[in-house]
């Protein structure tokens, strides 16, 4: 899901109406669009060189692997036991907080074997990390970049967590499907690798 050194994430130009925002590209916004209208980020290039993981993930990439439940680095079907499916997750601000039930998350599912090798690869990881079985991941919106309505004050508001259902919906452009993660197990915790 992360991008290689041979792509880019870009915002074409937007236009905004009351409506809602629209790539000014006819064609792009049209390619850009899922199946329920919403307007999506672009990336360009071709999977080549290494992965570029201080950016954020690729949003084509990132949506399939959340809307199948497919590992966020080998796209193989996520882990799945009794106590639910595999997530590994970056501590964040979080620490050692046991308190997880109910967090929204834009990075996707792990298998196996993914799982165990992600935090050796990945720098969010290796700065430490959280390993949870989850029974019940519900997609609930996207996140990605907000804009004013016409007429109203204000700048575009990146990275902002806009939840399906919202009348804010059309005026964002996503750059990553969220699940809330719930009936969570903690299955351990990371410490930061050198």
């Amino acid at each position: 899901m992360t991008p290689w050194t041979g792509e880019s994430t870009v915002i074409p130009p937007v236009t905004v109406t009351a409506a809602g925002v629209a790539y000014v590209d006819p064609v792009q916004d049209a390619l850009a669009r899922d199946l329920d209208g919403a307007l999506w980020a672009l990336c360009e290039g071709t999977a080549a060189g290494k992965p570029e993981y201080a950016n954020p993930l690729h949003p084509e990439r990132q949506r399939e692997a959340m809307d199948g439940f497919l590992c966020a680095c080998c796209k193989k079907p996520a882990a799945r036991n009794q106590d639910g499916m595999l997530w590994v997750l970056p501590l964040l601000n979080r620490a050692a907080d046991t308190r997880w039930e109910g967090i929204t998350c834009g990075i996707p599912p792990m298998c196996e074997s993914c799982g165990e090798s992600a935090p050796r690869y990945c720098p969010r990881l290796r700065e430490g990390h959280v390993t949870l079985r989850v029974k019940e991941a519900e997609l609930i919106g996207m996140r990605g970049t907000l804009y004013p309505r016409p007429g109203a004050p204000g700048i575009p508001q990146p990275d902002t967590l806009v939840r399906y259902g919202s009348p804010d919906l059309p005026f964002v452009v996503a750059h990553e499907a969220v699940r809330e993660l719930c009936e969570i197990t903690v299955v351990g915790f990371g410490t930061a690798i050198p």
